[in-house]
C-alpha cells in the first residue's frame, strides 16, 4: 500500500545512525501494526505500509545481500 499523507498522525521517523549525517537512505515509522518506509530525499512523495510479515521478508532480502546492485 502506498500512501502519499498520514493527516493528523504525530510519527516518530526514524533512519539508520551510520546514515543520520546523509539524505541518501529511507527512513521508517511504525504506525500500529504497520512499518512506514519513505525516500529520506523526498519524505512528501509518499510512504509504503508494510505489515510486520512484509518488513521481515524485507530486512532478510536487505541482510542477505539479494538487493544490491538494484
Amino acid at each position: 500500500m502506498v500512501c502519499r499523507s498520514i493527516h493528523g498522525t504525530a510519527l516518530n521517523w526514524r533512519k539508520a545512525s551510520r546514515s543520520v549525517n546523509q539524505d541518501d537512505c529511507v527512513e521508517v515509522a511504525a504506525l500500529g501494526p504497520s512499518v512506514l518506509v519513505r525516500d529520506s530525499l523526498a519524505p512528501s512523495a509518499g510512504v509504503i505500509a508494510l505489515d510486520s510479515t512484509q518488513w521481515n521478508e524485507l530486512l532478510s532480502a536487505i541482510q542477505s545481500g539479494d538487493l544490491d546492485g538494484r
